[in-house]
């Protein structure tokens, strides 16, 4: 299914992926097959997204939004590939996004998943589809994207620099996003969570934090690092209200709109995971 060798991650679990991506279409609740008894961290994850996704397709929206892709449908392989690859046992930190942007999960399926950083640096590969109904100017085309995402070549370029080799930053983290929806409206302009219904927007959100605290607690991370404001308030309140013990930061969010970022969002990244205590994870281990 993947165009990566099995010295890359995609292609060892490809018997279970392909089971993935067909659940996926056909709507189906991941289940294991007969005799199979082995359950992997990135298995029980996939699980609990295929399961958000039977769930938020019953779900309405209303003005202002006009059009919504779901990269975990018609860009499945490559996330898939993504989890497969980089999911594993004992990662301490999940480092949390709010939802998809239009160049980056929108395109390749990987949270903050900027092309040039998904293909050269994560070597993530596979085949992206679209979504049923795609606006004109907000086309998906999946790994050839020319266009840069901004927050994601900021977030994996700074991981980049301080790690070299994604090896160095999985073994103590995973990325993930809250919702994996992308809203937009007639004229093609991203809308955000908070920017829907207040009532659609409650629904939503309710769905997600549910799938939220079963990855939390499947993956048994100690840490989530909401990437911006509400992406950690809404963390905070999903865990401590569903009485899952972990402990809840958060980090300036890398988007060109906030001016802080544009100012230096590197230096405050170093310096808020160094108060944490995460960059010494990262920038002091070695490979085997």
């Amino acid at each position: 299914m993947f165009n990566g060798d099995e010295d890359q991650g995609c292609a060892a679990g490809e018997k279970e992926v392909t089971r993935c991506v067909r659940s996926a279409e056909l709507g189906f609740k991941l289940t294991p097959e007969p005799n199979v008894t082995v359950v992997t961290p990135s298995s029980r994850f996939l699980q609990v997204e295929l399961e958000l996704n039977t769930h938020l397709r019953r779900l309405t929206f209303s003005e202002p939004v006009r059009y919504i892709y779901n990269p975990l449908e018609y860009a499945w392989e490559t996330h898939c590939c993504y989890v497969e690859k980089y999911c594993r046992g004992g990662q301490r930190i999940l480092f949390l996004g709010m939802n998809p942007g239009p160049f980056g999960m929108a395109q390749t399926g990987v949270p903050f998943g900027e092309v040039r950083s998904v293909v050269d640096w994560l070597k993530i590969t596979g085949e992206v589809g679209h979504p049923p109904d795609e606006h004109p100017k907000r086309r998906i085309t999946g790994l050839a994207c020319t266009q840069s995402e901004v927050s994601g070549a900021r977030f994996w370029g700074f991981f980049r620099k301080l790690c070299g080799e994604p090896v160095m930053f999985f073994r103590h983290c995973f990325v993930h996003n809250l919702c994996p929806l992308i809203f937009m409206s007639a004229s093609g302009k991203n809308l955000t969570p908070p920017e829907l219904p207040a009532a659609e927007r409650d629904a939503l959100l309710a769905l997600c934090d549910i799938a939220l605290c079963q990855v939390v607690e499947a993956l048994g991370v100690s840490m989530v690092i909401g990437i911006g404001r509400v992406a950690e308030q809404r963390a905070r309140r999903a865990l401590s209200a569903a009485g899952v013990s972990v402990k809840v930061e958060g980090l300036m969010h890398p988007s060109p709109r906030n001016p802080l970022a544009n100012k230096g969002w590197e230096g405050v990244a170093r310096t808020k995971l160094t108060e944490l205590g995460v960059l010494p994870l990262l920038s002091s281990i070695k490979p085997d």
